[in-house]
């Protein structure tokens, strides 16, 4: 038996679960500045797109598959893909190299996207192909393209999709290039963690377009004003995601976080490392009141971009990597 094909007493748990992880999401405020979310939510059936995943056990991972012979084990797959938690879906090596994000992050994600009728929209990092259809049920799926580097990860989104109803423009590429065959964009929005905007993204969308990527621990969130200038802060949201694989450089380099670190210095370490010694991360987050991430933004303009803390032209700027 595949996740497509349900026992009968198990799409009842099914219908129930998903009610469950609505409502809980509801409650968490994560559509609050878009209520519009909750049909999509209710509509898309999440077990479609994680036929299995893995759990953390002692000395490594056990696999939850929705084809077990067991029963037992096929009704734990389904209430935990109902969770409102992240799941590991494909490992190597034993690093997670994909996952199906919270669905109430996902949820607070796509409301801050601020989309409208008839918006075009990139997605960077295809998944499990959840995202593309939440979003292709409120679009359309003509205005939606999805990217990822991973053939076997675009492959399985894609019939992921089909199966329950959904083809938008599934993309095997570079998601730091942008796909620009589709562009332009009114929309772009990133499931995987950044260490900069890549340049092609604010290129291939139209004026007045937003970004909206983690970064940092963070999620910025950028207006798109031409070609070669975006500019915006992050929301209070802290997000952690699989990084972004491709051509953009990343850190060698350990942040260099200390035990019982307050998570918000963490951000502010990351956002600078580099770029700011630690010691002067630390003293600046206490004069300056322990800031959350809100009162932060990034700036691109033409080659230079850089994070700031309150205003683009402060006293307080710091290139970024």
């Amino acid at each position: 038996m595949s996740a497509h094909a349900l026992d009968k007493d198990l799409d009842a748990v099914a219908v129930s679960a998903r009610a469950e992880l609505v409502r809980a999401i509801g409650l968490s405020g994560a559509w609050d500045a878009d209520p519009g979310w909750r049909a999509a939510f209710e509509a898309v059936p999440r077990h479609l797109f994680v036929p299995y995943y893995y759990v953390g056990v002692e000395g490594g991972y056990e696999r939850l598959w929705g084809g077990s012979p067991d029963p037992c084990t096929r009704e734990r797959w389904l209430r935990g893909v109902y969770a409102d938690v992240p799941l590991a879906t494909r490992l190597r090596d034993g690093e997670l190299v994909s996952s199906s994000s919270q669905p109430s992050l996902m949820a607070r994600m796509l409301a801050e996207l601020r989309v409208t009728a008839g918006a075009r929209v990139l997605e960077i990092g295809a998944g499990t192909g959840y995202n593309a259809a939440l979003l292709a049920h409120r679009l359309g799926d003509d205005l939606v393209t999805t990217v990822d580097l991973e053939p076997e990860i675009t492959e399985s989104a894609r019939t992921h999709l089909a199966a329950a109803g959904y083809r938008p423009t599934v993309v095997t590429g570079d998601g730091a290039r942008g796909v620009p065959e589709h562009a332009p964009y009114d929309r772009i929005i990133a499931t995987c963690a950044l260490t900069s905007i890549p340049r092609a993204w604010p290129a291939q969308c139209s004026p007045g377009a937003r970004i909206l990527a983690p970064l940092a621990t963070g999620l910025i969130a950028l207006t798109v004003h031409d070609a070669t200038h975006a500019e915006g802060t992050f929301l209070n949201t802290a997000a952690y995601f699989v990084p972004l694989r491709g051509t953009e450089p990343t850190s060698p380099t350990e942040i260099p976080h200390r035990p019982g670190d307050h998570e918000l210095l963490r951000f502010l370490l990351t956002l600078t490392h580099g770029t700011l010694a630690p010691q002067d991360a630390r003293d600046l987050w206490e004069q300056e009141g322990r800031p959350g991430r809100e009162r932060y933004g990034i700036t691109l303009a033409d080659e230079q971009a850089w994070a700031w803390l309150d205003a683009p032209e402060g006293s307080h700027a710091w290139p970024l990597r």
